[in-house]
């Protein structure tokens, strides 16, 4: 349950990295088809009308006409009338005469072309190329397994209870086990837990006990290291996968000029860019992967030391050893202190 509530966790922080930017001020949205024009905007006439004359232009006389129609009244065909379909008097000659934009595109031209949507990190995501989506997902994992370490960590440290490890102690010492075993139940501490087994276990085996229960509490507190030093291994490497397919983009669209500039420089993008968050990965994994293992490293030697101590104060509330403890520190009697036979 704790590891989906922490990957639900990290889809909405990724995702909120995804939203549009807010508009400017000052831009307006395009209107919706058939909308009204807004207040102030220029109308355009509507076929078949005359348009309306603007403020300062010269105004047409009735009897006047355009240049390059034929005047009121004159028959079509005169010598003075203008040919259908010929240009306009005074119309730019050098319209005509200057050639017409190239209208061709290289067929694989968009294959080297990004979409731009104005959001920092999407567009970043999509000039990285195909490896982006591994990287992503590395990602996602990396910071799901980072958030459950973390709170599982913190909810072990309010968890600790070294005052009621001493009482237990002190209570073996004074070879009171039942209160031992009393103190060390219902408890979350992972050192007293393994009290608590190797206490109700001595009659079998003591040593065995411990280890059992040490390895449980081990294996609990090394959760996810695996995976983590997966990520720490794999994020550069798929970086490196991305710099190699953006360098094979970038040199394949050498022979063709019309595409080259675009196609290396995507290339070399794409290549920079998954480098880039590869390395990123692999260091925002390193350093809470070491800081666990250390923690780890710790709890099991606390574990260790807490089991040596048990099965010293045990062996030493045993009653043959306490007998030749007994006999050992006890005095010899003097041999002149025997009594006489007179």
């Amino acid at each position: 349950m704790k590891t989906l509530l922490t990957l639900c966790l990290s889809f909405i922080a990724l995702s909120a990295f995804a939203q549009s930017p807010p508009q400017r001020p000052g831009q307006q949205p395009p209107p919706p088809p058939g909308a009204p024009p807004a207040a102030g905007a220029p109308m355009s006439p509507a076929p078949g009308q005359p348009a309306a004359a603007q403020p300062g232009a010269p105004m047409q006389q009735p009897g006047a006409s355009a240049p390059g129609q034929p005047a009121a009244g004159m028959p079509p065909g005169q010598p003075g009338a203008a040919p259908a379909g010929a240009p306009a008097a005074g119309s730019s000659v050098a319209a005509t005469l200057s050639p017409a934009p190239s209208a061709s595109v290289a067929p694989s031209a968009h294959l080297y072309e990004t979409k731009v949507t104005g959001n920092y990190f999407i567009d970043k995501f999509n000039q990285g190329g195909p490896v982006m989506w591994p990287i992503l997902l590395v990602s996602v994992v990396a910071l799901t397994v980072v958030i459950e370490r973390v709170f599982w960590w913190g909810g072990r440290w309010f968890r600790r209870d070294p005052k009621r490890i001493e009482k237990v102690f002190t209570a073996i010492e004074n070879n009171d086990v039942s209160e031992a075993s009393r103190l060390s139940r219902d408890t979350r501490d992972p050192v007293l837990r393994m009290i608590w087994n190797g206490l109700n276990h001595q009659h079998a085996s003591l040593q065995g006990a411990l280890q059992v229960a040490a390895g449980i509490e081990i294996k609990r507190a090394g959760r996810f290291l695996v995976v983590m030093d997966t990520l720490v291994t794999l994020a550069p490497l798929l970086g490196l996968l991305g710099t190699v397919t953006g360098l094979i983009k970038a040199f394949g669209a050498l022979g063709n000029e019309e595409i080259a500039v675009v196609a290396v420089t995507g290339g070399i993008a794409e290549a920079l860019i998954a480098t880039a968050c590869g390395l990123g990965i692999a260091i925002f994994s390193l350093i809470p992967f070491n800081f666990f293992t250390s923690r780890v490293s710790n709890l099991e030697f606390e574990l260790q030391t807490a089991a040596t101590n048990l099965e010293v104060m045990l062996e030493a509330q045993k009653p043959g050893r306490r007998e030749e403890v007994t006999i050992a520190h006890t005095p010899s009697t003097p041999s002149s202190a025997k009594g006489s036979s007179i």
